[in-house]
């Protein structure tokens, strides 16, 4: 295939994802990183390149343009994958610049970036009859009253910028038993120069929460799509994913599709849902506009989401899909698995033989491949040093 793919980020699972979604069907993948160190995704025998370049956020300029003069070498025109937040909002910033060299799903500048707002995808939601967990901003009048009589305790701080408080704070979220920790939590935001919302949280146990993972094509019409439940997460109860079967529920459809489609979304989404344990409906929490962490599941249940993308941006047809039945396969992380298994036994929320039965479903591990071992060696690599370290300096 001559248009060269370009994975932005292969130190994460994500970016292996992308690498093994395109490299075993044929196409030429590059893997640009800021650093060689950790890149375990690199390894992959399916990499056709990988090209260390300057960084994202700290030499952003300097990467718009190593972007732009390698899209002008090659013959064909490249077709452009972030594999993590930050790189979709840093194209997101410059994407009238980049699709000009570049084949991007999305071809509005700034839409990543609102859909990634959690204020605005609230307003957005609520516009287009999609239920959301009420939320209140501190900037609003009676905060604390609508706090305490209409969110909640316990409750959530939640960040409007995702990926920028994750890395002040390596969480996604604060929870809340209190107003005083309420108080607290929005200091620490304040002080790191970042916007939150207060949220209720939707009743249910993190098996309660799915996600409708769907592929738009350029006339924003969804073409294929899956569902997913999450049975674990790491960190416990809001986190990412360690744990998740596919699991087919056409109500997500029956939501999710009009919602993308009346938006003008392009390309991949995945929306993820709590469903109320108390009601049963369904409460759209956020939307990845990347590949996510469930790609190798969704590879192996049937659809190849980045190949789609690929195919579509390069002129091929992609017809449509759905699976509309249970396969039984399951997404595992294991080394994150392991931790949150952990704590949710010391927790008394699950018991070891529920989650050893789990464990019985066909799996779709995040790093592991029998046919491409090296990126997992090369992670045990990485962990073994992190732990020899450790001990190292305590």
């Amino acid at each position: 295939m001559a248009n060269k793919a370009v994975i932005l980020g292969s130190n994460f699972y994500t970016g292996l994802s992308i690498i093994r979604g395109l490299g075993a069907n044929g196409v030429h993948t590059v893997a640009m990183d800021y650093s060689k160190e950790n890149t375990y995704g690199a390894k992959s025998k399916y990499l056709s390149e990988q090209l260390i370049v300057p960084h994202y956020k700290k030499q952003k300029e300097e990467l718009v343009q190593y972007l732009i003069d390698y899209a002008k070498q090659q013959d064909d025109k490249p077709v452009l994958f972030p594999s993590v937040d930050p790189y979709v909002e840093f194209i997101d910033s410059r994407l009238d610049e980049l699709k000009k060299y570049y084949h991007i799903p999305m071809t509005e500048q700034g839409f990543w970036s609102g859909i990634m707002d959690k204020e605005y995808l609230h307003s957005l939601a609520v516009k287009h009859g999609v239920l959301v967990p009420e939320s209140v901003s501190p900037s609003e009048e009676n905060f604390e009253e609508r706090v305490a009589t209409g969110i909640g305790f316990p409750c959530i701080v939640k960040p409007t910028d995702s990926p920028s408080f994750v890395s002040a704070f390596r969480a996604k979220i604060f929870t809340c038993r209190n107003i005083d920790e309420v108080r607290a939590s929005i200091r620490k935001a304040e002080q790191a120069r970042l916007e939150v919302i207060v949220q209720r949280i939707i009743p249910g146990f993190d098996d309660h929460v799915y996600t409708y993972d769907a592929y738009l094509d350029q006339n924003s019409k969804v073409t294929h799509w899956m569902t997913c439940q999450k049975l674990r997460q790491f960190p416990i109860n809001f986190g990412a994913s360690s744990f998740t079967k596919q699991k087919y529920v056409e109500e997500l459809d029956r939501i999710g599709a009009p919602f993308l489609e009346a938006i003008g979304y392009k390309g991949f989404a995945e929306i993820e849902f709590k469903k109320d344990a108390e009601s049963g409906s369904f409460y759209l929490l956020e939307i990845n506009a990347r590949t996510t962490t469930l790609d190798p599941l969704l590879r192996k249940c049937g659809i190849n989401f980045p190949l789609l993308a690929y195919n579509e941006l390069t002129g091929k047809p992609i017809g449509s899909q759905a699976i509309r039945h249970d396969t039984g396969i399951a997404f595992c992380f294991l080394f994150e698995d392991l931790i949150s298994s952990r704590d949710y036994v010391r927790t008394k929320q699950l018991r070891v033989m529920q989650i050893v039965k789990t464990h019985f479903a066909r799996k779709a591990p995040a790093i592991w491949h029998i046919d491409d071992p090296a990126p997992a060696f090369h992670f045990l690599s990485m962990l073994f040093k992190k732990a020899t370290r450790k001990l190292a300096k305590g």
